[in-house]
């Protein structure tokens, strides 16, 4: 079953020619970066911040971990404390989460862009090969000719938008959702300020 399977996969990637196995790093890269910013970008509560900070404040600390979670344990522990100039320490202990969940973004968005260009080279290696068919005259040659040309044109261009297209959608809802949360973050911050009169 899986022999079969690899064997069409490397047909795959040889009739693309030497553009194909970036295009193919590229989709493996870009998988395992969305991934990642998926589970990045839990929030770990439906609630919005005001609902959550009233809900720990009546001792029904959320069992969940996200974003939202971690950074509202971090926040009540500096109120706790009593610090001077609260927001400048939230900025701080935040500082993680925000970065967190912007990682890989500007990756994806690399790729995405990165992949029809790939795409696009090789339908024009691709083209090359076919018109010097014709001007050789070799219709049948041993690297495929006009038929193998215009097949490694395609198949090209063919892998460089089944990587971007889904790549950009994706992309797109995630960094939606990443807009949310820095949200969210900001409204925590401004609630445990509001507080402590900080």
């Amino acid at each position: 079953m899986i022999a079969p399977l690899f064997n069409d996969l490397l047909g795959y990637i040889e009739a693309g020619g030497f553009v194909m196995p970036p295009l193919f790093v590229c989709t493996i890269v870009l998988w395992f970066a969305i991934g990642y910013r998926f589970t990045a970008l839990r929030r770990g509560t439906k609630r919005g911040a005001r609902a959550l900070i009233a809900r720990y404040h009546k001792g029904k600390k959320p069992s969940s971990d996200g974003v939202l979670v971690r950074a509202l344990r971090k926040g009540i522990r500096l109120q706790s404390e009593n610090k001077p100039y609260l927001r400048r320490h939230l900025d701080d202990a935040f500082a993680e989460e925000q970065k967190e969940i912007g990682k890989y973004h500007v990756l994806i968005m690399t790729i995405v862009m990165a992949s029809p260009l790939l795409g696009l080279l090789g339908t024009v290696v691709g083209m090359i090969e076919t018109f010097d068919s014709l001007g050789d005259m070799s219709l049948f040659s041993q690297s495929g000719g006009i038929a193998g040309g215009i097949s490694q044109a395609l198949f090209t261009t063919q892998m460089g938008l089944a990587v971007s297209i889904p790549g950009l959608i994706i992309n797109g809802i995630l960094h939606r959702k990443q807009k949310d949360i820095e949200m969210e973050l900001a409204q925590l911050k401004d609630i445990l300020c509001a507080e402590i009169g900080q």
